[in-house]
This record gives C-alpha cells, sequence and structure tokens, in this order.
C-alpha cells in the first residue's frame, strides 16, 4: 500500500534514477522530481529527464547548479577531459566531488518548501565505481545532517543501496518497466539514449548487467 505521503527524486534521466522514480511511484501517493543543471557535458541529459518526467505527468525542477561545474572539473563537466577509470587506486575521471553532497542538500531544501519528507537517491554501493559520496555510510551521515539543520523528519531512501545492475534491471521488470528504462533512459557518458556507446564504463556496466539480467531471466 503506498504511504500517503509526498516524495522527491533526485533525477538525472539515467536508468538508477528512472528506476528509482517508478520504485517511489509504487510507495508514494505524490512524487515530485528535481534535477540538477550543473553544465553537464551532455546537456541531452537534462532533455532528457524533461521527457521523461513529461511522458509520466510527474512534476519537474531542474535546479541551476552551475557553480558546481566551476569548482570540480572532471570528465563529466569537461569535454576535454577523457572519460576513464582510476588507476593504483584513484578515483574515476568521472567523479565529481562532492555532487551527491550538493545535491541531496539542495533536494532535501526543496523537500523542505514543497512539503516532502522522503527523499530519493539511486547511489549504489555494489557498483559505484568508488565513489564515496554513494555509500550508505555517507547517506546515513547525510540524513542525519539535514533533519538537524532544518528540523524535519526527513528520509533519505536509497532502493538500489545494495544491487547490482543485474538486479537493478530485475527491480524495474518488477514494476513492468524493463523496457521503458532501457529505451527512455541515458547512462552513457558519451550522451548516447537507451543502449548507449557500448564502450564508455557506464555502457558496459549498464550492458552487463542486462545481459546477466535476461540469461537468468530466461533460464
Amino acid at each position: 500500500m503506498k504511504k500517503n505521503e509526498k516524495a522527491i527524486v533526485v533525477f538525472s534521466g539515467g536508468q538508477d534514477s528512472t528506476t528509482c522514480l517508478f520504485w517511489a511511484l509504487e510507495h508514494f501517493t505524490e512524487v515530485v522530481a528535481v534535477t540538477f543543471d550543473y553544465n553537464q557535458r551532455h546537456a541531452i541529459e537534462i532533455d532528457c529527464a524533461k521527457a521523461i518526467t513529461a511522458d509520466l505527468q510527474i512534476e519537474h525542477h531542474i535546479l541551476d547548479m552551475t557553480l558546481l561545474n566551476q569548482l570540480a572539473p572532471n570528465a563529466l563537466t569537461r569535454s576535454n577531459i577523457d572519460v576513464k577509470n582510476g588507476e593504483d587506486g584513484a578515483l574515476p575521471s568521472t567523479f565529481v566531488p562532492g555532487r551527491n553532497l550538493v545535491f541531496l542538500s539542495f533536494a532535501g531544501i526543496l523537500a523542505y518548501q514543497i512539503g516532502a519528507r522522503h527523499i530519493i537517491t539511486g547511489v549504489c554501493e555494489t557498483d559505484f565505481s568508488g565513489y564515496p559520496d554513494c555509500r550508505d555510510q555517507f547517506i546515513k551521515s547525510l540524513n542525519v545532517t539535514l533533519n538537524l539543520s532544518m528540523e524535519r523528519p526527513f528520509v533519505i531512501h536509497t532502493p538500489l543501496m545494495w544491487l547490482n545492475k543485474a538486479e537493478t534491471w530485475a527491480m524495474a521488470d518488477d514494476f513492468g518497466k524493463l523496457d521503458y528504462v532501457r529505451n527512455k533512459t541515458l547512462t552513457c557518458y558519451n550522451g548516447v539514449i537507451a543502449d548507449g556507446c557500448g564502450e564508455c564504463p557506464a555502457c558496459e556496466l549498464r550492458i552487463q548487467g542486462l545481459t546477466q539480467y535476461l540469461q537468468v531471466k530466461m533460464s
């Protein structure tokens, strides 16, 4: 049964956040999405988020976070920086320092203004590429901080925290939305919607997870 409460989903238009959007729609009577424009490498990411929320008729807020772009030069904010995995314990070139800290903090501020208690994000410790701000420990810490800072009983939900990509695809399929997520979302670091370029780290992870899930489903 759905909770008769309002929830806000941190929404990029990618596989994970779209799956979380459907998760929120299953659990709450009113769902709002928030997308952050940090002058990311591919503006199509925001277009994708707009298209999905319009299709699902979900209230959608787009917040200007271009200051983050100035503070955090990396492969997601600069076209002249190559997308590559970290070596010798280093973080990938796609790591945006402080991104989830900033996004969830501002999602909390928006939640305060619109009367939403629940905040949903698609962070995951299973396939997290080593990003420190995707860890469960960080989310729990920030949840306490948000509650103390605004004296509101916010709850940050992380439906994908302990799932791998195959299990994330399974969740979308459980909602009857596997094809929707596969065809309408943008995960690719090269800005290609749906199955993507097939070569960047994000696409490799996405395709590998889908293949694993489909093999299990068909067996």
